[in-house]
């Protein structure tokens, strides 16, 4: 048997990729999935708002957002050197930087490590030691508890492992005060709970891709009628959570008045889903997708009411 024979399908042979140095810088930023990181940055800088009660020092927010960025960024990438067998298979995954062999595998491990050390030391000389410490036990949470423990192993993996998604909640209030208030818990909670109804509707356009790597996606174990179900619940739960900012007397008027519009129209597109799949609905009748890009405008208005309500108290 040859050389090439004998790899495993869907990885290439590193040494044989033309690789341009444009087309690496590319390969390399690919890794920190920069969309993702762009969400979370949404959700850093309006907390810093928040936690400022006005805006914050401006070289405070670009240092939290560097730091965030690199600590997410290295988070990412090795998840991916750790998920590239399974990436090399699946359809949404196959072109990624590790598996077309424009980043090797050593290369990807070593990107990551340096970006996790890098941007503790930056949060911690630059920022503060505590929101150094949140940003590196996110990403130790995601790449060891999510990513080697429990995503392959469990239903509930995106449960668990979207807590690593809500630590730059934490991560924004305490780069301006140094310490974590109620409020950055309620709102940690509220990303909590939003990451299951985020995340399960895009599970459900590509479950096929997870079957066929076994990962126990819920939607791959579970019907649509009781994904939608669980959606439900989580959404119900996150938009009640969404609203204890108000009586806690952390915001005044303008947040909960938007939390309420934003939290009715998420619902409504949550209940359509779930009778959608009770009617038994599939491709694209079942629209799951609405509810995906729906979720991400939802956090995004309602993250943009946190940063300009300290403006109207």
């Amino acid at each position: 048997m040859t050389a090439v024979e004998s790899r495993p399908a869907g990885v290439l042979d590193h040494s044989t990729v033309p690789r341009p140095f444009a087309a690496r810088v590319r390969a390399f930023v690919a890794l920190t999935k920069p969309r993702i990181i762009e969400l979370l940055l949404i959700t850093t800088i309006p907390v810093m708002f928040l936690a400022a009660q006005g805006v914050p020092d401006l070289w405070l927010v670009l240092a939290t957002c560097v730091g965030g960025y690199l600590s997410a960024g290295g988070a990412n990438a090795l998840n991916m050197y750790l998920d590239r067998d399974i990436d090399a298979l699946m359809h949404r995954t196959s072109q990624r930087p590790l598996v077309t062999g424009m980043v090797s595998p050593r290369e990807g491990l070593v990107f990551g490590l340096t970006l996790a050390v890098g941007s503790t030391l930056w949060l911690g000389l630059l920022v503060n030691w505590l929101s150094a410490w949140l940003a590196l036990g996110a990403l130790l949470f995601y790449v060891v508890v999510y990513t080697m423990i429990l995503k392959r192993r469990t239903s509930q993996n995106i449960v668990w492992g979207g807590i690593a998604g809500c630590m730059p909640v934490l991560i924004g209030w305490s780069s301006v005060t140094n310490d974590v208030s109620w409020a950055a818990v309620v709102l940690f909670l509220v990303m909590f709970f939003w990451t299951p109804p985020h995340y399960w509707p895009l599970s459900m356009k590509v479950k096929e891709d997870y079957a066929r790597v076994g990962v126990p996606m819920l939607p791959v174990v579970a019907s649509n009628a009781t994904v939608s179900r669980q959606i439900v619940l989580y959404s119900w739960v996150m938009v009640a959570v969404s609203l204890a900012l108000w009586p806690l007397g952390y915001v005044g008027w303008f947040y909960p008045l938007v939390a309420g519009l934003a939290g009715a129209w998420w619902l409504k597109e949550a209940h359509g889903l779930q009778s959608r799949a009770r009617a038994g609905a599939t491709g694209a009748a079942l629209k799951e997708m609405r509810l995906f890009h729906w979720s991400i405008t939802y956090v995004s208005v309602l993250f943009v009411a946190v940063a300009i309500d300290p403006f109207l108290r």
